[in-house]
């Protein structure tokens, strides 16, 4: 049978950023065809709380969590000599880890995202994590996976706004003045679109190596925002609705698999079509 395919029994998989949200969802869809799963984050009490809840869901699956700064090589490197000194080889890479700044409506003007006020400390934090981050990471477990003979996957997970730019008027405040409006930053774009880039050079890098790599560009999720943002977003989607946290599990489950022994280099972008419009 075709579903054969989507099974992930005796992979491993890394997924970086772990102790969040889509972290948390990338896992469950992994466990739930039977990979083995290694839980990265720098937020230890996230990423443990992340992982004694998947540890409930089950119990019987080999679950695995490293403190990791992403940014930092070394760090990088000590987890991969921890893994393998415990026989634990990485098959998939799921670069998930990135820094996205919440919009708040009561930002000062010195603190803003806004294009003119962005700081070049904050610009050097962000793609620190969300870029090269990943770069690190496929250096490094890339590179691993090349010489191991198993072959591998990496994803990294981008985002819509990797195709489409920011639609700002959906952060519009109507008591602020042009000059105080809060935005989706500059980074975050930049990063999501790089990601895509890194993607497709690395499809081809070390494809003799039977390496893939894909990336996946979600839209916006339902956590709990304002309602009148909400609104906003929804309306410039075709299906008329935010995702649901659980929705991308199924295209992990695919991306990650020989279901997908074909796609190489794509981005897969499910936004509810709001790229479309």
């Amino acid at each position: 049978m075709q579903l054969e395919k989507f099974q992930l029994k005796d992979k491993t998989a890394l997924i970086t950023g772990a102790g969040g949200l889509l972290g948390f969802e990338h896992a469950m869809a992994l466990l739930e065809v039977d990979a083995n799963i290694v839980l990265t984050d720098i937020d230890e009490y996230n990423l443990q709380i992340n992982k004694g809840k998947l540890e409930k869901f089950y119990p019987n699956s080999e679950i695995y969590s490293y403190v990791i700064d992403i940014s930092s090589k070394i760090s990088i490197l000590d987890a991969l000599q921890d893994l393998k000194r415990n026989k634990i080889y990485v098959d998939i890479l799921i670069n998930n880890a990135a820094i996205n700044p919440k919009v708040n409506k009561d930002l000062k003007l010195n603190s803003s995202p806004r294009f003119e006020n962005f700081s070049i400390d904050e610009w050097n934090k962000q793609i620190q994590v969300g870029l090269t981050g990943a770069f690190l990471c496929s250096q490094i477990f890339g590179t691993e996976m090349s010489t191991s003979k198993r072959g591998g996957c990496i994803l990294n997970i981008a985002s819509d706004l990797s195709v489409i730019a920011p639609d700002q008027r959906i952060y519009r405040k109507d008591d602020l003045s042009d000059f105080e409006q809060p935005v989706k930053p500059v980074t975050y774009s930049v990063i999501k679109t790089g990601l895509v880039g890194l993607t497709k050079y690395l499809a081809t890098y070390w494809i003799n190596s039977n390496i893939r790599c894909n990336s996946l560009s979600p839209g916006g999720v339902y956590t709990d925002q304002p309602n009148d943002f909400v609104d906003k977003l929804s309306s410039l989607i075709p299906l008329g609705r935010m995702a649901f946290k659980d929705e991308y599990r199924s295209a992990i489950q695919f991306l990650c698999s020989e279901a997908s022994s074909y796609m190489n280099g794509h981005n897969l972008v499910i936004d509810g079509g709001r790229s479309i419009w």
